[in-house]
């Protein structure tokens, strides 16, 4: 458009000139070896303009001449190229589409065509060709040939960080991984697998650096790095924590500012400042952590936060907790586990009962056991209170790749990554329940087949192996205490082949000291049989 327009203003400004000087008449008188010449001024204007215009055309003729044998070879290898390019794209089409033949034959055409040190993507379609036609150790060569050219060492690093995946070599993995990672941190694989690296073998403030670089270059959200500082500085905050107490309270506190309701975060800093006597500021971080979530660690720590309290005030410390979190049955335990080692035995059993409502899990049915152990030393009641435990759900754990773990860990023991812990109760597994299979006794029907049956053919009862209830009875005090109970490796019991004409209470041998049913549920339960499904 630029030039058009130059080109209008060149052929306008002509006219001007051209009209200007027809307006106004003259002669031109030319002396030449003794002879004149005498033409209008206009003719001469022709005449000048014509000259410039033959001369330039002559010159562009003779230019043409004399480049003429460059032009007919650029043309020929433009062709070329144009071929080269062809081939190579239809190589890089079938090597993605998995056509090894197809793309063995387009390498070795396109090789012909372009050289491959002026095309490196050659080196890539033949890599990739060796790939399909399973010549490993030729591609990998080819990936070694890539860390010579500065434009293909991130290619060449990363077919090799592949090809060590594959033969699962970590260390080589991660080696790859790290050269890339140090020459573009903007590479998600270099730099996740870099970061596992680091938390591996706990370089910390390493992996602290990478995830500000993560930052830095947008390859992770601003919510997502702070999580991750988070977890980095809480791991680091507990590797420091005996060797150097002023950096762990440092790193503790800067996770916790992080992450104001991660409980390792609030644990790890408010346990350094319980060691420099700073119980003041440790307190309300505990407090600040406990009304987000309250988690057991941060009630243990907070109610044993002076060593030299008396068990009363620890009890009292344990009261305040559940008056910030109210109706939560881990204020409730908590109120129980303290009164308990107070010795106040009705305040304990009504907090662990209260508990039970709220949330019926395991660790509240044992704590109830060791409460009435210790009140009353009663074994039947006790063993009863342990068979509910063995039924109830599990209590919330660290959990990660289906490893249940007692304390938080800042990587998984599985995969290696990064913040794979997680406070959640553990989920039962349905192998469990098959390799329970094994322990039925002769003449038995196991659970699972039972579930596995028709509604009409299955038994009417199902006897329970830990306390002698049946199906009935479970069914009768699921239904008061208004939860259903999971089905776990407890849950598998013997049913006679003849279902109908065997009864349970004749058939189990109950123990000395066991008071079997309580008399309060005896009397609510309903002489109707109920069908477990």
């Amino acid at each position: 458009m630029i030039r058009l327009l130059a080109f209008l203003i060149v052929v306008f400004a002509l006219g001007l000139g051209f009209a200007w000087l027809a307006d106004r008449p003259g002669d031109m008188v030319v002396t030449f070896n003794g002879y004149q010449y005498q033409v209008s001024l206009m003719v001469a204007a022709v005449a000048v303009v014509a000259v410039v215009a033959a001369v330039m055309i002559l010159w562009w003729l003779l230019k043409s001449l004399w480049n003429s044998p460059y032009t007919i070879s650029r043309y020929f290898r433009v062709r070329r190229r144009d071929r080269g390019y062809q081939a190579l794209s239809t190589g890089m089409i079938a090597a993605g589409a998995g056509d090894g033949a197809l793309a063995r034959k387009k390498t070795k055409e396109a090789a012909k065509l372009i050289r491959s040190d002026q095309e490196p993507l050659i080196h890539l379609l033949e890599a990739q060709a060796s790939l399909l036609e399973g010549d490993h150790e030729g591609a990998r060569q080819k990936f070694e040939s890539m860390l010579d050219d500065p434009e293909m060492r991130l290619l060449g690093l990363r077919g090799l960080y592949l090809e060590a995946e594959r033969l699962g070599d970590r260390n080589a993995a991660r080696h790859y991984a790290g050269r890339a990672a140090v020459m573009a941190p903007q590479l998600a694989w270099a730099a996740e697998s870099t970061l596992e690296e680091l938390t591996a073998r706990g370089d910390w403030d390493g992996a602290l650096k990478l995830v500000d670089a993560q930052k830095s270059t947008r390859q992770i959200e601003r919510d997502a790095a702070n999580r991750r500082r988070a977890v980095l500085l809480t791991a680091k905050a507990q590797a420091l924590a005996e060797s150097d107490p002023a950096a762990a309270r440092t790193a503790a506190i800067e996770a916790n500012k992080l992450r104001p309701d991660f409980a390792p975060a609030a644990v790890a800093a408010a346990a350094a400042l319980f060691k420099q006597n700073d119980v003041r500021k440790g307190s309300k971080i505990l407090e600040a952590a406990w009304k987000a979530e309250p988690h057991p660690e941060v009630a243990e720590l907070y109610t044993h936060a002076r060593p030299g309290d008396a068990v009363l005030d620890r009890l009292n410390r344990a009261k305040k907790l559940q008056e910030m979190k109210k109706n939560h049955a881990e204020s409730s335990m908590t109120v129980a586990r303290a009164a308990l080692d107070a010795q106040d035995y009705s305040t304990a059993r009504r907090e662990a009962e209260a508990a039970i409502r709220m949330d019926r899990r395991e660790g509240a049915y044992l704590l109830l056991a060791d409460i009435e152990e210790a009140e009353t030393g009663d074994q039947g009641k006790v063993r009863q209170l342990l068979s509910r435990a063995v039924r109830a759900p599990r209590d919330p754990a660290w959990v990660a790749d289906g490893v249940v773990s007692e304390r938080w860990a800042p990587v998984s023991p599985i995969t290696g990554r990064l913040d794979a812990f997680e406070w959640r109760a553990p989920v039962e597994r349905l192998g469990q329940l098959i390799d329970s299979h094994d322990d039925v006794p002769t003449g038995a029907v196991p659970a699972i087949e039972v579930l596995a049956k028709p509604a009409s053919e299955r038994p009417v009862e199902v006897i329970d192996d830990a306390v002698g209830e049946t199906s009935a009875g479970k069914q009768a005090e699921s239904r008061e205490e208004d939860h259903v109970r999971p089905i776990t490796a407890a849950a598998f019991a013997a049913v006679p082949s003849d279902a109908e004409g065997v009864e349970p209470a004749e058939e189990l041998a109950r123990l000395p000291d066991d008071p079997g049913v309580d008399p309060d549920e005896e009397a609510e339960k309903s002489p109707r049989r109920f069908r477990l499904f």
